[in-house]
């Protein structure tokens, strides 16, 4: 015999309650039934589990030694059973985003955080690439939703949901020669420096919002663009949320243009598809996200 999911539920309640009749009780047995089970359990272990007093047991230390892998054996099947009932009434067993990795990942994490805990077992993937690529993860079923900017047209192939703001400015690295000699006045003094892009490997810019250098380098990461305008290779219009440290300690300067305003704030929007209806998981991560 030795363990099971029924003889360790049954072990618990004596550990927990002290006594085979207490146990019973609990577990709407008679007494003799969780003797007789603890007792075959012991034949089968080779070793006793419980010392037997006139009212009450006392465990072992082999019991002792059994209870936290029990416990967490005990744990791990409630989810299991938990699990097994939302996938019958309609929760996906797996949910994968696609998100622009220059926003703010703070909320998006936090509404995670909140799914995780309601739906522990879910299988939650994070694909991070850049905006052309994420929307296209999610237009060819590799993604289910998609965190990103808001384009410039409305796709009918898409829901949306309004979800945020990110401010892009214009920063450069405090030695970079443009900034040293004071070349940059203006907004479009810029299109003589070069610019740092993230973007796709493949695929075609689809906003040039953002675009604004006669000359740039790109890179599909964003971590790679930030060091790379950190270290003087060109300026970048980078999101306000992600290099406000860098620029509070003087490793980026922002900069400040007498003709406008440095920061082109840009929606957010969580995207879906709609040929695809949206399952339990996917409308709730949805739900915690507008709620924030």
């Amino acid at each position: 015999m030795n363990f099971s999911s029924d003889n360790i539920q049954l072990f618990l309640a004596v550990l927990d309650r002290g006594s085979f009749s207490a146990a019973a009780r609990a577990l709407q047995r008679v007494p003799s039934a969780v003797s007789m089970a603890i007792g075959n359990l012991e034949a089968e272990l080779g070793y006793t589990l419980f010392e037997r007093g006139p009212r009450e047991v006392r465990p072992t230390a082999q019991a002792m030694a059994l209870e936290p892998h029990a416990r967490l054996i005990a744990e791990q099947l409630g989810l299991l059973q938990v699990h097994a009932l939302e996938l019958s009434q309609g929760l996906e067993s797996s949910l994968t985003l696609a998100v622009v990795p220059d926003i703010d990942h703070r909320p998006l994490l936090a509404a995670i955080a909140r799914l995780g805990e309601r739906h522990p077992l879910l299988d939650i993937a994070l694909l991070s690439a850049p905006q052309e690529e994420a929307v296209h993860l999610l237009d060819s079923g590799r993604a289910d939703l998609c965190v990103a900017f808001a384009g410039l047209q409305v796709d009918a192939r898409r829901g949306f949901q309004h979800i945020g703001m990110e401010s892009l400015v214009a920063t450069l690295s405090p030695a970079h020669p443009a900034l040293r000699e004071g070349r940059v006045h203006y907004l479009e003094d810029l299109t003589r420096v070069r610019q740092i892009l993230v973007r796709s490997r493949d695929l075609p810019l689809a906003d040039p919002r953002p675009l604004i250098g006669a000359t740039h380098w790109s890179t599909d990461s964003f971590d790679l663009a930030l060091q790379m305008v950190e270290a003087g290779l060109g300026w970048g219009d980078l999101p306000l949320s992600r290099v406000a440290p860098l620029l509070a300690s003087g490793r980026l300067v922002r900069l400040d243009f007498r003709n406008t305003r440095n920061e082109l704030q840009l929606p957010v929007h969580i995207f879906w598809r709609k040929q695809q209806p949206l399952q339990q998981a996917a409308r709730l991560l949805i739900e915690q996200l507008c709620n924030q």
